[in-house]
């Protein structure tokens, strides 16, 4: 069975369809952008441009008075249809094709076979800029259609008014040899935006990737907390009955309602979050980590070769298990990140008891980038910034003049 793609009939339909678009004004005269973005190279570009269609205007309007006796007054329209539409090709190449091609096929009657060929050479040479811009500018279809017409709708013309045929290939392989050149740098610069696009969006993905990781992290954290303070709820409603003598009806009923509830939260909390340890069943069965480790972490810091100094400022409280164990962790990810991206730098961690939130602070001196992720524990600022959000707090994260600084506040909350 034949392939109606590559059946002669398909390959009519696309010619057609592609002399359809060159000719008629439609989606495909949308501007483009054919030009580098950077100004250093845009601007001589630019310049270029405007100077060759200074040149071949002039030309296409000079050489046929001077050397053809075209009247002024005719040259001079003549000269402006086919060189000028040059300057906007780069921006709209089908709409100038479209003006160039119609200038070269009036000259052609106007001319009534007069001479070599009936255009002078500065406006053939503009007609190749404007294929070149418009082979990169458009689809191939397009461009196969753009040198269809080329060449049966203006060269065609000017061998039957008497431009020699031989002479008339050579042009035609000059426009098909200038769009083919274009349709290569176009497929190129596609792919190359086309690329660009996909880094762009693999690395939004993979920051999507990093916050979802680090929420899941801090929901299994949360499910350990919230199902151990709930199993304490659920056992000491369970036994309160037993431990009172004389318990009221009311009460006791009352302790059975807090135990059906505790047990009831329980089990959503562990329908709801559980699924989070499907990838990774045996993870997090330690108890979570708080500030009674900080000497660990800064023992093993001072092991991968950092300078860390620690220092407690106010009076220690009882914190929340929350609080506790997000103050470890930002300490912890911001000692991998010195480590990291500024090993061998002195570190200055701080723990502040406030009045009403706690201050964890942890600069280096050290000068690197901004990290995106770090070894351990989770993924560097974005893991911070998410703990720090969970429990109402502030971040400020960033470079300072001698080195890098993360300072978060953490709101106490109810103590356990």
């Amino acid at each position: 069975m034949n392939d109606p793609v590559h059946s002669p009939s398909g390959r009519r339909g696309r010619l057609l369809a592609g002399v359809r678009a060159a000719l008629v004004p439609g989606g495909d005269d949308r501007p483009v952008t054919l030009l580098p973005g950077r100004l250093v190279l845009r601007i001589p570009i630019l310049a270029l441009l405007a100077a060759l269609t200074i040149g071949f205007t002039g030309g296409s309007i000079a050489i046929p008075i001077q050397a053809y006796h075209v009247p002024t007054g005719l040259a001079w329209p003549l000269g402006v249809l086919q060189a000028t539409p040059l300057i906007f090709a780069a921006r709209w190449p089908l709409a100038a094709w479209r003006v160039a091609a119609a200038g070269l096929l009036v000259t052609v009657f106007v001319r009534h076979g007069t001479g070599f060929m009936p255009w002078p050479v500065t406006a053939i040479l503009a007609l190749v800029v404007i294929l070149f811009f418009t082979g990169v500018g458009s689809d191939r279809q397009t461009t196969v259609g753009v040198g269809a017409v080329t060449i049966a709708g203006v060269l065609v013309p000017a061998v039957l008014f008497g431009m020699p045929g031989w002479f008339g290939m050579i042009l035609a392989g000059i426009a098909a040899l200038a769009l083919t050149f274009g349709d290569a740098v176009g497929g190129r610069h596609s792919a190359v935006e086309e690329l660009r696009r996909r880094e762009e969006q693999h690395r939004a993905d993979l920051a999507r990737q990093a916050v979802l990781e680090e929420r899941a992290r801090i929901a299994r954290e949360l499910h350990d907390v919230v199902a151990h303070h709930m199993s304490v709820i659920a056992m000491q409603a369970e036994a309160a009955p037993y431990k009172i003598p004389d318990l009221p009806d009311a009460a006791r009923q009352t302790f059975g309602v807090v135990r059906d509830a505790a047990r009831e939260a329980l089990t959503e909390t562990r329908r709801v979050v559980g699924l989070l340890r499907s990838d990774d069943e045996g993870a997090e069965r330690a108890p979570q980590p708080g500030l009674e480790r900080l000497d660990e972490l800064v023992a093993a810091a001072r092991r991968s070769g950092l300078a860390v100094a620690t220092v407690v400022v106010g009076m220690p409280r009882p914190l929340t298990t929350g609080v506790d164990l997000s103050a470890y962790r930002i300490v912890q990810e911001s000692l991998s990140n010195a480590s990291r991206y500024a090993p061998g730098s002195r570190v200055h961690v701080e723990v502040k008891y406030g009045t009403d939130a706690l201050t964890v602070s942890v600069a280096d001196d050290g000068a690197r980038s901004t990290p995106e992720k770090s070894q351990g524990g989770g993924h560097g600022l974005v893991g911070m910034r998410e703990r720090v959000t969970m429990l109402g707090g502030g971040l400020d994260a960033g470079p300072r003049e001698d080195g890098w600084a993360v300072v978060a506040d953490l709101p106490y909350g109810d103590p356990d």
